[in-house]
């Protein structure tokens, strides 16, 4: 396996021939699972973080996509760009327990979690070869679910990913015009308005934004600024428990729609050793703002919403928060 850059949009591909000869047989057992007969190899708990028994960890990924050995050693191919796949692959598991995922499990889980991936952000932003530490979920076959029991994954990579460029570039391009966040705005006006906050918890803020790129698109962010998730969850342990209800509460309402759903936190990327060549991380911890983004999959016969040089969504934000509102959730 290898990482390719695509010289036009300037996306970095992991790509080579790692298809199996044979569908993989599930296994039957989790290995996931306290009692499991295959553990992985333990990275990090978060026994330690509020005292109480350990409910979330950190472990190798065991198909990891990023090896952390080496140098990447960018090279070129022509006028193409490749380097080795080097850097961090992790799963961070939610609960120990097989049927509790971020939807039902206890506002202390949930906030283990999140210090959890706060602690193990800025510990893989040490690492100076590392540009990029974030963190997905992937919910729901539609949505290419790899593991049955609740995990998140983690990957540290030598680059920063095309998507949080583009926000990087935004929010520098906005702060140069404005000398202000442009998430900030953002959050003053849907809090003035009201017409697509779904609910406000402590310090944080659960909104549809205004042009979805899909229906039910839901984002959570701090109210307060702040561009690194990892220095405001480990500085203040004490919002995490408010972001775990908000998030907890914005999926069970998502999943009275559908079940299925990506999951990313954007953070900012490692300033810790900033490049000399790239501008936006001059004025990061001013301009940029991290938030969680949750992107819904329905299952949609009249037009899709894939095709993404434009994307549609057949419901507006305005409408999608009403529904979210008025659904039945838990306390």
């Amino acid at each position: 396996m290898e990482l390719r850059k695509d010289p036009i949009t300037r996306s970095w591909v992991i790509t080579g021939d790692d298809v199996p000869d044979h569908p993989a047989r599930p296994e039957p057992f989790c290995r996931f699972c306290p009692d499991s007969r295959e553990p992985p190899q333990l990275i990090a708990n978060a026994s330690g973080v509020v005292g109480s028994p350990s409910s979330a960890c950190a472990v190798v990924h065991p198909n990891a996509m990023y090896h952390i050995e080496g140098e990447a050693t960018r090279r070129g191919d022509g006028i193409y760009d490749r380097m080795r796949p080097v850097g961090a692959h992790e799963v961070l598991v939610e609960n120990p327990s097989h049927d509790r995922h971020l939807w039902n499990a206890s506002d202390l889980e949930i906030e283990q979690f999140l210090l959890l991936a706060a602690q193990r952000i800025q510990d893989l932003k040490g690492d100076g070869r590392f540009k990029y530490v974030g963190i997905y979920k992937d919910y729901g076959n539609s949505a290419g679910q790899e593991f049955e029991h609740p995990t998140s994954q983690l990957t540290a990579t030598t680059f920063v990913p095309r998507r949080v460029l583009y926000e990087l570039r935004a929010a520098r391009e906005y702060f140069q015009s404005k000398e202000r966040c442009v998430f900030c705005d953002i959050i003053s006006q849907e809090m003035k308005q009201d017409l697509r906050v779904i609910e406000l918890r402590g310090d944080f803020i659960a909104l549809c934004p205004y042009a979805p790129r899909v229906p039910y698109e839901s984002w959570l962010m701090p109210r307060t600024h702040e561009a690194a998730f990892e220095r405001f969850g480990l500085n203040r342990p004490g919002t995490m428990r408010d972001l775990g209800v908000l998030l907890r509460r914005t999926l069970q309402r998502i999943r009275t729609i559908t079940e299925d759903f990506h999951l990313v936190l954007h953070t900012s990327p490692n300033s810790l050793h900033r490049s000399g060549n790239l501008g936006y991380w001059k004025t990061i911890d001013e301009d940029y703002h991290w938030h969680i983004e949750i992107m819904p999959i329905l299952a949609m016969k009249a037009k899709s919403y894939t095709f993404k040089e434009v994307y549609y969504s057949p419901l507006s934000s305005e409408t999608a928060v009403r529904r979210l509102r008025d659904a039945r959730i838990e306390p």
